[in-house]
């Protein structure tokens, strides 16, 4: 069955005519001491202080959501007195006045006890890769707390994900198979043709619902949400982290707002510029790596799946993409594994065995507690806001042909991640061809970065990004965690450590550095 148009009412994504927030405030620039005039002796001009992050002058209307958020999430009980509170403002559709209206854009901060009251926040966009709420929830309940206790932490949801103002556009039944990459909806067996045929369903329904500002979910746009939050809080500057795709939405920022950047951090960044395919080798390496780092620790530990873990894995997901698990897919498998190697919640090490117990019931028949799994990790990121977002920002995915050969080299290459993500390079096949947004071109600001060894995320992509940096002429450093999960900051104190002291003075680093696992 073909849908071909969205059976929705505009009802569900109401335009509001909210006014924008109020301005920034007016702060005078830092005065250089000039030389004399005349043949007197003169003095070295004063290098300036580095700009600092304002503290909002006017708040959002903050309410308490802890309890609320950490259960929706799944993650379990936070520290003692973590307090995460809940807002949503009203953004411009689009700010060249192209499309009138608001979106509402939705908040989370959090904080604990010995976090500052008078300390600037940082703002954290974790882009389409999952809502930036449950990336920093998922922090906020880690074992590592530098970063919370110096500063409050705010998340800005991406358009349609997360708390930000849903997006329905998808029918559910079109939803599932997509999902699924077609196992469970094909006639036949050419899933590539079956996944571009869901593929150009779903973004004409989407399409349709979303005119005429179907335009404004991508970076630029999302990086304008941010400048509205800034402009809200009635401050100068911010600091601002980007992790995954979300680096791409601190960048457009950085871009059209630089000057109102005090720090920029960009954790696990995916490639700057590159097409679908790199891409997605890129994860699906950093997915294949993250999995052995599983498989080690878990081997170490005496884990229920043996002494080869990652085979045991490996002959699960054969089993899921003969259709041998019941209604759990390969595509299935693939979200649960990935969604716990990726967790935002710091302490991946401690709940191997928890995984390990999940599917090694699953070899055994039981397969209910691995099916509670895949619905938690498929809520966390398969959204049709997500899918709007993911696609607007695709570039130039490969050929129907490209794809089936993809499918066949990277179930060799990769045995456990390669052909599912060979298949999802198809999802976002009939979504109109995108340019990459523009990159910074003048940012006098220094910049930290973090990339992970094992991201099964955005794999190992640092270097693109922080050549892009070198082009903009700003000042940067790279610092490599040796572990495996994504963000970086999410995982690692040492990481915090570094956050919290650049925030606090501008001092960057030494490049090359390195962070234990």
């Amino acid at each position: 069955m073909r849908w071909t148009r969205a059976a929705v009412t505009a009802a569900t994504l109401s335009i509001m005519l909210a006014g924008c927030g109020a301005g920034p405030s007016d702060r005078p620039a830092v005065a250089v001491e000039r030389p004399g005039a005349g043949g007197g002796q003169t003095e070295a001009p004063t290098t300036p202080e580095p700009a600092t992050a304002d503290v909002p002058q006017t708040e959002l209307a903050w309410a308490d959501c802890t309890a609320t958020t950490l259960e929706s999430l799944e993650l379990g009980p936070g520290p003692a007195g973590l307090v995460l509170e809940c807002a949503d403002f009203a953004t411009p559709i689009d700010t060249a006045g192209t499309v009138l209206g608001t979106f509402r854009a939705g908040a989370l901060r959090a904080r604990l006890p010995q976090t500052p009251p008078d300390a600037a926040p940082l703002v954290l966009t974790s882009g389409a890769d999952r809502s930036s709420a449950s990336t920093l929830a998922g922090l906020a309940v880690g074992p590592d707390s530098a970063l919370l206790a110096a500063q409050p932490v705010v998340a800005v949801d991406r358009r349609g994900i997360g708390a930000s103002q849903p997006i329905d556009c998808i029918p559910a039944q079109l939803r599932s198979v997509l999902h699924d990459l077609g196992q469970t909806g094909v006639g036949g067996d050419d899933q590539v043709e079956a996944v571009a045929g869901y593929s150009q369903d779903a973004t004409i329904a989407c399409r349709d619902f979303l005119q005429p500002y179907e335009g404004t979910f991508d970076a630029p746009h999302a990086a304008d949400d941010i400048e509205q939050l800034r402009k809200q809080w009635q401050v100068d500057k911010i600091n601002l982290i980007g992790t995954g795709n979300g680096a791409k939405v601190a960048l457009s920022y950085a871009r059209r707002y630089g000057d109102h950047l005090a720090r920029l951090v960009l954790d696990s960044p995916e490639p700057v510029g590159a097409d679908a395919t790199t891409m997605a080798e890129a994860a699906v390496t950093g997915a294949e790596a993250a999995l052995t780092a599983f498989a080690q620790r878990c081997r170490a530990a005496g884990c229920a799946l043996g002494d080869d873990p990652r085979a045991a894995v490996t002959a699960l997901m054969g089993e899921a993409a003969a259709g041998e698990l019941g209604t759990i897919t390969a595509a299935d498998l693939s979200t649960a594994l990935i969604g716990f190697l990726s967790s935002p919640r710091g302490d991946q090490a401690s709940r191997v065995n928890t995984l390990a117990d999940i599917l090694a019931a699953a070899e055994r028949g039981d397969r209910g507690p691995l099916a509670a799994l895949v619905t938690r990790e498929t809520a966390a990121i398969d959204s049709d806001g997500e899918f709007v977002n993911r696609c607007t920002d695709s570039r130039l995915p490969p050929t129907q042909d490209k794809a089936r050969e993809l499918a066949e080299t990277w179930a060799g290459k990769y045995p456990v991640f390669g052909r599912v993500a060979a298949l999802e390079l198809m999802v976002c096949s009939a979504w109109p061809v995108s340019t990459a947004p523009p990159l910074p071109t003048d940012l006098d600001l220094p910049v930290l970065v973090f990339a992970g060894v094992a991201d099964p995320v955005v794999g190992g992509a640092g270097g693109s990004v922080t050549g892009a940096l070198g082009t903009a002429g700003a000042r940067h450093a790279t610092m490599t965690w040796q572990g495996w999960g994504h963000p970086v900051v999410a995982h690692s104190g040492c990481a915090q450590q570094a956050v919290t002291d650049y925030l606090a003075d501008a001092e960057l680093p030494a490049d090359g550095g390195a962070c234990p696992a």
